[in-house]
């Protein structure tokens, strides 16, 4: 039987996905990627923000048309929508004939075939179970470089943020099954290894009363074949100076760092529920930036939150502009039900969120397009991502770029290549966000 696999919103959903194919081949289903050939189709969801519930819910309406007319004989729904709207989804689409929490995912076998001997039932378990971990993955990345989570669920508990609700509390996986899990990614082609969880800094203090990331990076750090580690979803208030003289004297850990903020006015910080001030912020990427002087530094950012004035506005704008950001993606707020935030007073017209948006775009985009500039002549190492058709030109990630959010450097050489090589380039120019180089023949050692 083939099946359609589905999977909508983060990497760490993609993670799931992933340990659910792995499931599905290991007992002798072969994996399609065309709807026409589909026997079955499993759709992994997400439901962060507004725009992705939205995604979700057309991707299930679109895969319940062929279930109606026969086409597939069964439609499986997994993931953070299924966890959150169960019972919604089973009364308005009944064409869903089976759901997976998100703790559930181990269930995906046993659910596709109840459903193909004519029963079904629904796998959705208590969000604090235990993490599924330790079952064999089928990489979709390209195999070259591979996401590793580590933790799921969150305990911060943001009054905009719903995933506490539909991921559980902060539970860290051991660190024994991701060395495993890390050699064998690594073992299959991977090179770089993207370290994911809702939080990754707080890793391990569940289950060792400690932060226990420095001890996993240093471990990560002796699987030979590895090159390249690259942490992401840092919380500022929990990154320590353990932390950061780790990634300083790894040298397989990328000198990049993730680290979502959300907002630079103590006021609008305090009634989202973060733990840092924007003096706080400062001090760190400071930190950061003394200790690490080349590192790269992503955030994100959230506009139009609740009781947000044009002061709070202007506020964090000169914030963005004086800490200069390397990398920096600004969502508008979505309300979402559950939530504390969704009921404040004081909700802001999503005009004037759009607008406000575009505004601290378009000053991040002369900070990143600067920033670019500035990396002319410098000499880099890339990973090859792929070549460009018909042109004697490599696409490349530098240290700097995290898959799917950054840019891109372009390398121009008649050389052959390899997707996963690494090369090192020399930057020659910038077209927006992205670098443009050539292999630097004179780079020794």
């Amino acid at each position: 039987m083939k099946i359609l696999f589905i999977s909508l919103g983060c990497d760490k959903n993609l993670v799931d996905t992933e340990v659910m194919l792995g499931m599905l081949t290991q007992k002798g289903y072969s994996i399609t990627d065309d709807e026409q050939e589909a026997d079955a189709v499993v759709v992994n969801t997400c439901c962060f923000i507004n725009d992705a519930k939205e995604e979700s819910i057309n991707t299930i309406l679109e895969m319940a048309e062929l279930r109606k007319t026969g086409q597939i004989k069964a439609l499986v729904v997994a993931g953070c929508l299924a966890q959150r709207y169960k019972e919604e989804i089973q009364k308005e689409i009944p064409e869903v004939d089976a759901i997976i929490g998100t703790t559930a995912i181990d269930a995906v076998v046993e659910a596709l075939e109840d459903v193909l001997k004519g029963s079904s039932q629904n796998f959705v378990e208590d969000i604090n179970r235990k993490p599924v971990y330790g079952k064999k993955r089928i990489v979709t990345t390209g195999g070259h470089y591979a996401y590793l989570k580590i933790a799921e669920g969150c305990d911060k508990h943001c009054s905009y943020c719903i995933i506490p609700k539909v991921r559980g509390n902060y539970r860290s996986i051991p660190l024994e099954s991701l060395i495993a899990e890390a050699k064998e990614l690594v073992e299959f082609g991977a090179k770089e290894l993207i370290l994911v969880a809702q939080e990754t800094t707080l890793y391990g203090k569940d289950l060792y009363g400690e932060k226990a990331l420095p001890k996993l990076l240093h471990e990560l750090c002796k699987i030979d074949g590895l090159y390249w580690i690259r942490i992401l979803y840092c919380y500022p208030e929990e990154i320590t100076d353990e932390l950061i003289e780790t990634i300083r004297t790894e040298k397989k850990i990328c000198h990049y760092l993730d680290i979502p903020i959300q907002h630079g006015s103590d006021r609008i910080l305090k009634r989202m529920g973060r733990r840092t001030n924007q003096q706080e912020l400062k001090d760190m990427v400071h930190k950061l930036r003394t200790a690490i002087p080349d590192i790269c530094l992503r955030t994100t950012l959230i506009t139009g939150f609740p009781g947000e004035t044009q002061e709070d506005h202007e506020e964090l704008m000169a914030f963005v502009d004086e800490m200069e950001f390397d990398r920096l993606g600004v969502f508008t707020y979505s309300p979402e039900e559950d939530t504390p935030a969704a009921t404040f007073p004081d909700q802001i017209e999503e005009e004037v969120k759009q607008d406000r948006q575009a505004e601290i775009m378009e000053l991040q985009q002369e900070i990143a397009f600067a920033h670019a500039e500035d990396m002319i002549g410098k000499s880099v190492l890339a990973m090859i991502e792929g070549k460009v058709p018909d042109e004697h030109a490599y696409v490349a990630r530098t240290y700097m770029d995290a898959p799917n959010v950054d840019g891109f450097l372009f390398i121009q050489t008649s050389e052959e290549l390899m997707t996963g090589d690494f090369v090192r380039a020399k930057i020659t120019g910038s077209y927006e966000y992205d670098l443009i180089g050539e292999i630097d023949h004179e780079f020794t050692e």
